[in-house]
Order: C-alpha cells, then structure tokens, then sequence
C-alpha cells in the first residue's frame, strides 16, 4: 500500500461517489499512515489524504479512519482531536488507543464527553494521575469503575479518597477499588470501614439483627481486617494509616489490644505514638522500659483506660520475654504465650475482646501440627499461663 500512495489515490477519492468504496480507501489510507516504511513525502501525502477525509459526511469513512490510525504515531494531532471529537461511533476507537492525544486533550474530552467517551478515556494504557483525577472529578460512574479496574492506570491517594466520597452509594465502584492490586493503607482502611457499613445494613435487614448488636459484629469484623492490613506496611504507611484512623476515632484501644496480642507489635507501637503525640522511636523506648514506668507514662499520655493498664503490660511483657527464632510457626507460638497471660487477667478485658481472644488462641492450637513450643496441645489448652 505504501507504495501506491499518488495524487492518483486523492483524485479516486475526491471523484469517487460511493461511501464504501471511501470507506476501503480510508482504511487503506490509515494503514498505509500506520506503517513505518513510508518515506517523508509519502507521509506528508497521507496526512493530506487523512484530512480530507476527516471531513467526509459519511461516519464509515470517518470511523474506518479512525480504527485505521487508533494506533499511528503519524496522526496529526488536529485530526486526532476533530476525531476524537466526533460522534461515539467514529471517536471511540482512537480515544481508547491514540498515542498523539495529550493530558490535555483527555482532560478536556473526559470534561465535555459523553459516559462512553469517558469509559474509553479510562480503558487507556498507562493513564497519568492528572487524567485519572479528571475522571474521578468529572466522569460518570461506570467510567470511574472501568478507571478502577485499570490497572496500569496511575491514581494519586487523594484522588482516590474523592472517589469513596463521590461515589460512596456505588457498590460498582467500590468493588473495582477493591480489586485493585496495589491501594495504599489509607485507602484500604477506609474502604474496610465502608464495607463493613454495607455489612451491617445487611445484617439488620436480612436478619432483623438489632443495629447496636449489628455494630458490634462489624466493629470486630472491621478491627480484625485492619490489623491484617498493617502486615508488610513500611513504617511511613502504618504510620499514615493509624494517624486516619484516630482522626476518625476509628483507633480503639480494642484495636490496639489485638494488634498486640497477635503479634502485631509495629501496630502497638506506631498507635500509642500517635495517641500520645510522639515519634515511634520514642514510643518504643518508653514501652520497653524494663521498669515498665515509661509504658505507664506513654500509656496515660495516650488517653488509654486505666483499667486495662495491667492487662497491656502483661502482653508487652511476653513480648518482651520472647525472642523469634525463626524456626516454623514462631509466630503462633508467640501469640500463645501472650493470649494465654492476657487470658489470666480476664476480668480486666472487655468480652467482646476475651471473646475474639479465645477465638484467636483456639484458631492458633487448631493449625497447629503437634502442640506449641514442643508442649502438647492439651497441656497448652490446660495451663493459662506459658512461663518462659
């Protein structure tokens, strides 16, 4: 094809009546503008072609135009802009692929396009944050779950909280970002808290499930999946996540308990640093304190309950007094020793939190291979309290 571009391809054109017959030739005239084996003037001569055929009245020509160069580094950006700018049916292949349309153009087509033009925008390879802002700030919903599903798609963290609280009634949206492969914890603990919103409402409807009793299986629920999320979070992202979750009074000394007691140590620490307003080196400092005076202090600057003081020192001491040895199931072994002295002290711990403890320690013995720290299982499930 590249060799047959002439001024004879333009006059065929121009002289040509039949809107097939243009059609065949728009798409030989793409391919050929596709191609890298054209010379200079060959390309300057299907550029020309391109234009006028941009214009013609017929959309089979303009839309086999624009599947021909949806993919043509050789589209000149003004065609690609009165394409793109054209009806659904002519626009959306080169929307979806065009690689000369800029930010720019994508912001203003995401801004003054219709749903389907967005959900094209949004399909793209390797969006930028500035376009995907767009989007969420401007585009309908379904755009924004195809935006969601993208994954190449880059998407800054306060664009993502704007599209929790733009489309908090879209369980379509929702779901997207929740399948995403990569949230950042911020995004991810508010999402929890908003599904378990959804939880709960379907708990009392479908179950006719007191709102109060309704709350409390959400709340465990929802502390449980946070906890899980802080495991392999860097300290700058567990930090921003407990710093959320206290602005919304999300950050309970219930959390923090069970954080501690399943071995999630960084949690404990990163959360009574930002209760009491101090670094977490600092933090880490005073709850380690061998005196246990600086866990005291920390914990009254936190605002923590004093009636569970003695039931959180007790579990910052068998941390203390356990070192991970890396062997098989270290983990579980720790969070024995600590619930089963947090346990000792039952009549200071919530029953929700008794509860979900003896539900953790239950689920730790069960996986167990043999038994727990070479001890069987019935001399763990028989003894409270696993000295050192």
């Amino acid at each position: 094809m590249a060799a047959a571009l002439s001024p004879k391809d333009v006059a065929r054109l121009m002289a040509e009546p039949s809107p097939d017959v243009r059609a065949e030739l728009a798409g030989k005239v793409a391919a050929g503008l596709s191609a890298n084996s054209l010379t200079p003037g060959e390309v300057k001569l299907a550029q020309e072609i391109v234009r006028i055929m941009a214009r013609d009245v017929e959309e089979a020509v303009r839309a086999s135009l624009s599947r021909g160069l949806r993919h043509s580094p050789n589209l000149p950006r003004d065609i690609a802009r009165k394409l793109a700018d054209d009806v659904e049916f002519v626009a959306l292949p080169l929307l979806a692929d065009s690689v000369v349309l800029t930010d720019e153009d994508l912001i203003e087509i995401v801004r003054l396009g219709s749903s389907l033009k967005q959900q094209a925008v949004a399909s793209r390879s390797n969006l930028t944050e500035a376009v995907t802002d767009a989007l969420v700030t401007h585009g309908e919903e379904p755009a924004v779950v195809v935006l969601m599903a993208n994954q190449t798609a880059s998407i800054a963290e306060d664009t993502l909280h704007r599209a929790m609280t733009r489309f908090a009634g879209s369980n379509n949206v929702k779901q997207a970002m929740v399948l995403r492969q990569m949230l950042p914890l911020s995004v991810a603990e508010r999402m929890v808290t908003m599904v378990s919103k959804a939880l709960q409402s379907h708990l009392v409807k479908a179950h006719d499930l007191a709102p109060a009793t309704a709350a409390n299986i959400v709340l465990m629920s929802r502390e449980h999946a946070i906890i899980r999320l802080s495991v392999g979070a860097s300290d700058e992202e567990l930090r921003h996540m407990i710093a959320q979750m206290h602005r919304n009074g999300r950050l309970t000394p219930s959390v923090m308990l069970r954080a501690l007691c399943t071995g999630d140590i960084a949690f404990f620490e990163a959360a009574l640093a930002v209760r009491s307003d101090v670094s977490v080196d600092n933090a880490q400092i005073l709850i380690h304190d061998p005196s246990r005076r600086g866990l005291a202090a920390i914990y009254k600057r936190a605002g923590m309950p004093e009636a569970l003081f003695a039931t959180v020192r007790a579990a910052v001491d068998v941390v203390d007094e356990t070192r991970f040895d890396g062997g098989e199931r270290d983990l579980e072994r720790f969070r024995v020793r600590v619930i089963s002295r947090v346990l000792t002290l039952v009549e200071m711990v919530d029953a929700a939190d008794a509860d979900y403890l003896l539900e953790k320690l239950g689920d730790v013995l069960v996986h167990a291979p043999a038994g727990v720290g070479g001890r069987p299982l019935a001399r763990v499930l028989a003894c409270p309290v696993i000295t050192p």
